[in-house]
């Protein structure tokens, strides 16, 4: 039989750049096909990690691991998702788009089955790290099918959604862990996942995205990049992941990791800034908008570490647990949907900045609504502060991913490579920054308050002896000791004087997420104010304006 031709694609259809699908025209029954596959791609892909995260107690007590040993789990597999888009990018654009799904796909779901297997420290830690490049390989193709379920026009809104979608996977996994583990052990977490990414290889398959164009693009000083760069961002994550938990100035290796990732990342960029075709361009990367848009975009990540530390660590001193967390989370969970729904529906190119803003205040609104928490502080208190969170998150990332990708679009394809890795690394170490920043400050203030408790403990005060007393008296049924029971008496009390002095340092966490997060709107706001009187247009709008007037180029040369 003849070889079938080779799809020639009209002017308007051509990828945006090499790797990515063509933009043909679909029927409505595709593009919902389209949009329900990149739903399940994101949730899958966001799955894996969340999963391991909520329930590191489950994986270390099966594993018989030390909690410094069970984090190397999660730091494994930021370690190896942070970088794979340096390379992933033009994996795409020099071998196709189809190959790069399906390697991805079944890298992935190997990874997931591999699970199963895990019954030892090291082979989990290497699954976990074989997790974090196949999931960063989903989330552009979230994306992607994302963006091909909308119009033309719309196809910005789908890549809002695309970015947004994979960040649900927390608080699904939060409340679904308990339910999937009532019908087993830990490992029952990953059969699911393995049916979700054995459900996502076959849609993929059943639907795939129009063909992409191919380009030589890769370059030997690539892999010397990449050499530099992965240990480089590997290392500041093991310094992030660990600093708090084995402490930042008992551990040397935190000290001499940190210097060497300095030294790695820097040499990376130093030869990226030399190289007349970068794989990071750092001198677009330096500009102000660029800048700008990366600091706000980590300030805001390590701010919403609010929720994935402050609210759930709290509740957790307190005796809570995930079963009894699962309504909160669904609610956070809806919440979110709300802002992502927000954010599409109220999109103004004129007006990007506006929802960061009101972003950062609910987010400062629901911290400082937390910060009057107590020993009875329960979930259903934090349904609506949470909820506010959950909003603000999804509205700021979908605002912000769109600010991004047009100013890459209007500064040329060649930069998507550059933007890819820089919003990536702002998100996934900023969460990992704000998640340290915030446990340290918590271990800082829990101490102090802790002395502070102590120091107010004299037995002279009636109130202090009949606490006593009565946590002794509570043992009296089973201890006839009299001195035994004083002791564990004092010993309860000791407890009661702890978990107090960790909710205090909880709240002082809510003060200063809110503290922080009044100052950050009051630079946007500021933010605002300079690009308005320097009469700045819009990146969305000089996008559209650019897309039209190629347009209709385009139709001028088609007409006879």
């Amino acid at each position: 039989m003849a070889e079938a031709a080779p799809y020639v694609f009209k002017p308007h259809e051509r990828p945006t750049l090499p790797g990515s699908p063509a933009n043909p025209e679909h029927p409505a029954w595709r593009r919902r096909g389209y949009f329900a596959i990149g739903a399940l791609v994101g949730i899958t892909g966001g799955l894996g990690n969340a999963l391991t995260l909520v329930n590191l107690n489950f994986a270390q007590g099966s594993l018989g691991l030390y909690s410094d040993e069970a984090t190397w789990l999660t730091a494994a597999y930021f370690m190896t998702n942070v970088p794979s888009n340096l390379l992933l990018v033009k994996y795409r654009q020099q071998f196709g788009l189809q190959p790069f799904i399906r390697w991805m796909l079944a890298a992935y779901a190997l990874a997931t089955l591999l699970h199963l297997f895990a019954h030892d420290f090291w082979s989990a830690v290497a699954v976990r790290a074989v997790s974090g490049v196949a999931a960063s390989g989903l989330s552009t193709l979230t994306i992607l099918y994302f963006m091909q379920s909308m119009p033309a026009p719309k196809r910005l809104a789908g890549a809002m959604i695309g970015i947004c979608v994979p960040q649900l996977a927390s608080p699904l996994a939060r409340a679904l862990s308990p339910h999937l583990l009532e019908w087993g052990n830990w490992h029952m977490l990953y059969w699911f996942e393995l049916g979700l990414a054995l459900a996502t290889l076959a849609a993929v398959m059943a639907l795939p995205l129009p063909p992409s164009e191919r380009d030589k693009v890769f370059e030997p000083l690539d892999l010397l990049t990449f050499a530099l760069f992965a240990p480089g961002t590997a290392l500041l994550i093991a310094v992030l992941s660990e600093g708090r938990i084995e402490w930042w100035t008992e551990r040397p290796w935190l000290g001499i990791a940190l210097a060497a990732s300095v030294v790695l990342i820097g040499a990376a960029l130093l030869i990226e800034h030399l190289r007349r075709n970068p794989l990071i361009n750092t001198r677009w990367l330096g500009t102000r908008e660029l800048l700008r848009l990366i600091l706000i975009a980590t300030a805001i990540r390590v701010l919403l570490s609010e929720q994935a530390f402050g609210s759930i660590g709290l509740l957790t001193v307190v005796g809570m647990n995930n079963d009894e967390m699962v309504t909160l989370n669904f609610i956070i969970v809806l919440a979110s949907l709300a802002g992502l729904a927000t954010a599409v529906v109220t999109f103004r190119p004129e007006q990007l900045s506006t929802p960061i803003t009101v972003a950062v205040v609910l987010i400062a609104v629901g911290a400082f609504m937390d910060a009057s928490a107590t020993n009875l502080s329960r979930p259903e208190n934090f349904y609506f502060s949470q909820a506010l969170i959950g909003f603000a998150s999804l509205l700021f990332l979908a605002q912000a991913m769109v600010i991004g990708i047009a100013r890459t679009l209007l500064a040329g394809p060649k930069h998507f490579i550059s933007f890819v890795v820089i919003f990536s690394m702002s998100q996934s170490i900023g969460g990992l920054a704000g998640g340290a920043l915030l446990g340290t400050f918590q271990t800082a203030r829990e101490k102090y308050h802790s002395h502070e408790l102590v120091q107010s403990i004299v037995m002279t005060d009636p109130l202090i002896a009949a606490r006593m007393r009565a946590s002794a008296g509570v043992l009296a049924p089973t201890q006839g000791d009299a001195a035994y029971r004083s002791a564990e008496g004092g010993a309860l009390v000791a407890q009661q004087v702890a978990r107090e002095a960790n909710i205090l340092a909880f709240n002082d966490v809510f003060m200063l997420v809110g503290m922080l997060a009044v100052l950050t709107s009051l630079w946007g706001i500021g933010i605002r104010i300079s690009i308005w009187r320097r009469h700045e247009t819009s990146p969305v709008i000089l996008l559209q304006q650019r897309m039209a007037q190629a347009a209709a180029a385009a139709a001028n040369q088609s007409t006879p």
